[in-house]
Parts: C-alpha cells; structure tokens; sequence
C-alpha cells in the first residue's frame, strides 16, 4: 500500500543494561613512603571488611570489594564508602587509597589506574558509558589481555578496545580461538562475569618501584631491581622467613604489563640470590628500549626461616657475603633502613608492601 508504514527487518543491536558501579578495587600506598607492612595491610584489609563481607584480598597492596548490599545498609553512594575509607585509611595506618569505582572487577581495576594516585575514580552507570570510557584504550589496556594477545590483535589492525568492540565475535574467535575471542569480546564491551568473593591472603611480600619517567635505560632498572631485592631480603630477615621464589612485574607506559617468575632451588632469604633472580628475569624479557613506568618484585611461598633447610656450599665468598649481611641488618636496626645497603641503590622513594 503506497504511502504506508514499512517495518524495518533490520534486527536491533541487543545492548544489556550495564550493571550499577558497586565494585571497588583499592589500590593501598604509604603516603610517606617506606614499609606498609604485614600488620598495616591486615588492618586495612578489615578496614574494607567494615563496609561489607565481600572482600578478595589482592597481595600485595590491593583488593575488591563488592559493595552492594552496604549502599542499602549504610544508606550512602560507592563513592562515600570509598572517601569513608580513605579518611579512615589515613588516620589509622598512614596509608592512602586509589580506588576505582566500576560495575565489575575489570571496570573498577581500569577506573583505578586511570590517572595518578590517589583519589576515587568511577566508571559510570548508564547505556554507552562503559564503552566510551574503554573506547580509546589500547588492546594490552584490557584486564587480562596479555602482550602475546594484544600483539596478535594489532596485527589485525584491532589496536584499540574501540576497534576490538566493533570487530564481530566470529572475526574475534577465528583470530584468537572460540574461548579466548568471546572472552576478548565480552572484556571490549565492559563485560566482566567475574564474582568478587573473600579469597585467602597468599602467603607473600612485594615492593615496587615507580620511576618519575618513562625508563628507557636497562641499567637504572638493574639498579632499581637491586633496590627492591634489598629491601625484600631485609624484610624477609627481618621477619623471620624466607621464600620459595621471586615474581618480576613490569608495567609499561601503555599501562601494560609483563610478569615473570622462578622457583629457587631452596628458599632463601639471601639478598645476592635475590638480586641475581631478578636481574635473570629481567634480562630474559629481552626489553631494549621499552618504555618502562615501574618494576616490582614479589617474594612468593613465604615460610619460617626456622623449618627451612640451607645447604652448605663451604665456598668462602658466600660465608663472607652473609657474615657482610648480618652487620648490614644489625646496623639497619640500629639507626635505620637506610644507615647502610649496596652503593648502586636508588633512594627508597618506591612503594615497599607486604
């Protein structure tokens, strides 16, 4: 019928409801920088546990929290929770708080590291806010899309989260595979299934160092690397434990990041054995010229020194390079972390957390 109204057989683009932001994930740091500490970051983690039950401890300086039901309890917005928290963080434990603000995990982990540290950050709710807020990031950007992925993505001129959100799922799938491409898939478009529960505390001790620039030269992270494994071996000794291996992170000015790990062949609380782990696996990730933000070392399988067997190697050196250890620490002890330490150290300006 001339002049009648048509109906389009083009099917709509099914867009669900983002969820409401009630997830947070807390970013802790000393705001004087030096030792958060075990103690502090149990303390802060029941600062967390006040506001609601459903926290996931993050070692070594962070966690989630669902917080849903407090909204109800407390009658107050996400982001009063998080200034509560903050506020109460800072009295009692000198510490600060970066806090993210999203509907899920991925979102409010992002909201967190968007921007400097310190303050709340919230992604908001509402139809096309989640994607505009990931629109514009690069593909490594996205939590849990690794370097190999994200290389992979680019190679296919996918090298924007905007430009992965608009790539069909099946292109996405036969790039990737069916599993990883509709996971990429759902991450481009702010969606993250992922439960925030309460989850043990690994056993662990963990510092990083954040440079003032963007480092390209190897040799001031080396010497960053050997700051960080110091200060870790006297933490280890000065608490009594020892680890079974080493975890490197390095975060890069893309806001990606690369892990690597080894297992020591008998735990060790011993600063050379630390420091020589960490050059290994820094060495090994072959970097050059990367763009670098910040490195961090994590002690990993964290056990009392007194349960854990030490091979003798009757080699001079190695007797020597302990004896030189016990007066370092009995000096620390005396006048301070830094009264003494290697001469090739940077300033323990880094962020040191248990």
């Amino acid at each position: 019928m001339n002049g009648g109204a048509h109906l389009s057989t083009v099917p709509a683009v099914y867009e669900p409801e983002p969820p409401a932001p009630t997830v947070l994930y807390v970013h802790f740091h000393p705001v004087a920088g030096g030792s958060l500490g075990e103690g502090a970051y149990d303390g802060l983690l029941a600062l967390l546990g006040d506001l609601t039950p459903l926290v996931q401890a993050l070692p070594p300086d962070a966690a989630l929290a669902e917080v849903r039901g407090a909204l109800r309890y407390f009658g107050h917005g996400p982001q009063d929770l998080a200034a509560l928290l903050r506020v109460r963080a800072l009295a009692r434990y000198g510490a600060d708080c970066t806090v993210g603000i999203g509907g899920n995990p991925m979102l409010a982990r992002m909201a967190a590291q968007d921007g400097p540290a310190g303050g709340v950050r919230t992604v908001p709710a509402g139809p096309g806010a989640a994607a505009a807020f990931l629109a514009r990031r690069p593909a490594a950007a996205l939590y849990g899309v690794g370097p190999a992925t994200a290389r992979t993505l680019c190679a296919y001129g996918l090298d924007s989260v905007g430009r992965i959100a608009a790539a069909p799922l099946p292109v996405l799938q036969r790039i990737l595979g069916a599993a990883a491409g509709r996971r990429v898939h759902e991450l481009a478009h702010g969606i993250d299934p992922t439960p925030v529960g309460p989850a043990a505390r690994a056993r662990s001790m963990g510092a990083e160092h954040r440079f003032a620039a963007d480092e390209l030269d190897p040799e001031y992270r080396r010497r960053a690397l050997l700051t960080l494994a110091d200060g870790l071996g006297a933490g280890l000794r000065e608490s009594g434990r020892v680890a079974h291996g080493l975890r490197l992170t390095v975060r890069y000015a893309d806001g990606s990041s690369t892990t690597r790990a080894r297992t020591f062949a008998e735990p060790t609380a011993h600063t050379p054995e630390l420091t020589a782990a960490a050059y290994a696996l820094h060495a090994a990730l072959g970097l050059q010229r990367a763009r670098v933000r910040a490195v961090a070392l994590r002690a990993e399988g964290l056990t009392d020194a007194g349960h854990a067997a030490h091979q003798l190697t009757f080699d001079p050196a190695d007797e020597k390079a302990r004896r030189v250890e016990e007066a370092v620490d009995r000096v620390r002890e005396l006048f301070g972390p830094g009264a003494a330490g290697p001469a090739a150290t940077l300033d323990r300006t880094w962020t040191d957390v248990a």
